[in-house]
């Protein structure tokens, strides 16, 4: 069994305020074995001096889309599927690179995938995927042409992304076939977005019975909705419905803050996306519908996110890029920092985001016991955010699950 220890690193664990100095972290296999401030015994392990640098778990995105592989999501159904998880692969590799060792995917991403990370045919973070995302007709994940039958069960495959499930019946049956799948999660399009092309942002989407179906057959499994929500409306009726994870969010209001934080529920903001969108998505062959619907929701972000911090949410790490913006992921971090400590991020990247995913104490965390996922980030990063930017040039070593993917120590 290979062991690593890691020597003289300052240690953010995913939960202290305060870095701890002088930390030897041992690793045996795939998971953690010791943590000491004192030296540790182990004559046969690899030895990796940090010098001073920060040692951290690795950083959790819980809103990421693995096949949105082009900004104009309609375009991925005339891709050939060989084609389209080359370009996923390209992006999951560069996202562990950047010291993403766990995503959740909210959309498209299956077990084939999951099973190519898992085997090593893809050298990227873990993913806990959704499935096809479901949507009603009409709804956010709903591509088609105005001129499609709306009745053609073919477009019910769609751009691989999405499920159309209109009534009880349905959303039950479609959630039902994501988990026998292995979706680790539900996701489901609970209100208008900005991708899709005909419905308006306000747009209330999903029944309250259909939402509580859905909710229902994934609790059955032991696991939980999230769900696509800009307005006050949409999540608030999806939060008191039972719907766990709330995406996005950027027009909440204090009031559905605080049902929010009553319902313990989670609400991952994605600024990186809006700000990504509005710097490239015209050049990169973003709708131009979709740019005028971009501007409803990019400058509300920060106030949202001021409100429920206000309002004592628990607040998760997404980014929701598409296409070649994923490369702007570590941005989350800057934009987020006008409004939360880098504590609070950091937290948010790590443990908050491994409670979102059922998995405390075994991701985001470094304890005796949990999985090796680790990152080693220059200086520090709980008084200075700055290395966890670009394409990860201030993260020089990445591990995941004991192995060393990244080192340029």
């Amino acid at each position: 069994m290979a062991s690593v220890l890691f020597t003289d690193a300052l240690l953010f664990d995913g939960e202290s305020a305060e870095p701890q100095e002088g930390v030897q972290v041992l690793v045996e296999g795939e998971r953690i074995k010791e943590v000491s401030d004192r030296p540790i015994q182990a004559a046969d392990a690899r030895v990796v001096s940090l010098g001073g640098r920060t040692l951290m778990p690795g950083l959790i995105d819980a809103h990421y889309h693995a096949i949105a592989v082009d900004p104009n999501i309609a375009k991925l159904r005339d891709m050939p599927r060989s084609l389209l998880y080359q370009h996923a692969r390209r992006f999951l590799e560069a996202s562990l690179q950047r010291g993403f060792t766990t995503i959740r995917d909210a959309g498209g991403a299956d077990y084939g995938l999951a099973m190519a990370v898992e085997s090593g045919v893809i050298k990227g973070p873990r993913l806990f995927y959704s499935g096809k995302a479901l949507t009603q007709t009409g709804g956010h994940a709903d591509f088609r042409t105005l001129e499609e039958d709306a009745f053609c069960l073919c477009c019910r495959g769609g751009t691989g992304f999405e499920r159309i499930a209109d009534g009880v019946p349905e959303v039950r049956r479609a959630a039902r076939d994501e988990l026998r799948k292995g979706a680790t999660q539900i996701k489901i399009m609970a209100s208008g977005g900005i991708a899709s092309p005909t419905d308006p942002v306000w747009n209330l989407q999903y029944s309250e019975e259909e939402i509580r179906a859905v909710v229902w057959e994934a609790e059955s499994w032991r696991t939980y909705v999230m769900a696509h929500a800009y307005t006050p409306e949409a999540i608030s009726r999806c939060v008191q419905f039972g719907v766990r994870s709330i995406e996005h969010a950027n027009l909440i209001d204090a009031e559905t803050a605080a049902i929010c934080a009553r319902h313990g529920a989670y609400v991952v903001p994605t600024l990186a996306t809006y700000q990504a969108l509005d710097k490239f998505g015209g050049k990169l062959g973003f709708p131009e519908i979709s740019l005028k619907k971009l501007q409803d929701v990019r400058d509300a972000g920060i106030k949202a996110l001021e409100i429920l911090k206000a309002a004592g949410v628990t607040i998760g790490f997404g980014t929701d890029l598409l296409g070649e913006m994923h490369a702007e992921q570590l941005t989350e971090f800057a934009i987020r920092s006008e409004v939360q400590s880098p504590h609070e991020i950091l937290r948010s990247a790590t443990a908050t985001n491994a409670e979102l995913l059922n998995r405390t104490g075994e991701l985001g965390c470094v304890t005796p016991g949990a999985l090796a996922d680790l990152i080693v980030v220059d200086g520090n990063p709980l008084e200075d955010l700055s290395p966890l930017s670009g394409d990860g040039e201030g993260v020089p070593l990445v591990m995941k699950g004991g192995e060393i993917f990244k080192n340029r120590l």
